[in-house]
């Protein structure tokens, strides 16, 4: 990659992503899960058939961000009471939900081996699907980095704050060494306009190309958005309550590259 490539990047990914996207961050509050419920929202309204996976094995919080009460979570399928497919709840977004279990010490501590399991099950489930958005949780722990490598394409999301270009560094740091040949990229949130967002990721892709070697190419920039915190709070889809916000119609963009189109 040349410096100009860094300094003046596309607007948004250039090649079609893999079927499972995880969506990391390093840190909290940056908007990841808000981000995660809304690109499989505009995965879903662009006609692909779409699983929103709660992969915060200790915090998870899909469910509360939209209100539901699940008949069955994550913990159902790890301890085998449900398959994975059963417990995937419909949403009226036109997307399934596998809702995780909030403050689960079990969960947090899932053994190596059980958490493969659980991974080869959604491998399965998502030959049966066009899009699995998996929503990791916060941090570097071990499920997190699994998780990760395990998925076609890792989603990083930063914002111009320094502690989260620090942690979005190291968690693109730790992908590029647990999987070398994985596939990832950034999506700047919270940004004030759009070539602001630009320059965040300039500087985040400047460190990776000069410590890493490369620099994974931005995804796309969602501009900083009060109505975001609106629809968290009524617990609402967001391209649904405000379909025509400059966020949402960020995501929408970031969706249709992802798809390819």
């Amino acid at each position: 990659m040349t410096a100009k490539t860094i300094i003046d990047p596309p607007s948004v990914a250039p090649a079609r992503a893999g079927r499972i996207l995880a969506v990391a961050s390093g840190k909290g509050g940056v908007g990841k899960t808000w981000f995660a419920i809304t690109l499989a929202h505009a995965l879903a309204r662009a006609g692909e058939h779409v699983l929103l996976f709660d992969g915060d094995l200790g915090l998870a919080n899909v469910d509360i961000q939209l209100g539901l009460m699940p008949a069955h979570d994550l913990a159902s399928v790890v301890e085998g009471r449900v398959g994975l497919a059963e417990a995937a709840q419909p949403h009226e977004g036109g997307f399934a939900i596998l809702a995780g279990r909030s403050g689960s010490g079990a969960l947090s501590q899932l053994a190596a081996d059980r958490l493969d399991r659980l991974l080869g099950m959604l491998r399965e489930e998502s030959a049966r699907l066009d899009r699995v958005v998996l929503d990791l949780g916060a941090g570097l722990e071990r499920s997190v980095r699994r998780m990760a490598s395990f998925a076609d394409t890792l989603l990083v999301v930063a914002t111009e704050e320094p502690t989260s270009l620090t942690d979005a560094y190291a968690a693109l740091k730790l992908h590029a060494s647990d999987s070398p040949a994985g596939q990832a990229r950034i999506v700047v949130n919270q940004a004030s306009s759009r070539s602001a967002g630009e320059r965040t990721y300039a500087t985040l892709a400047r460190a990776c190309q000069t410590f890493l070697g490369h620099a994974p190419v931005l995804a796309g920039v969602v501009r900083r958005d009060e109505r975001v915190r609106d629809a968290i709070r009524r617990q609402t889809l967001f391209l649904t309550r405000y379909p025509s916000a400059p966020a949402a119609l960020d995501v929408e963009t970031i969706a249709a590259a992802i798809r390819g189109a």
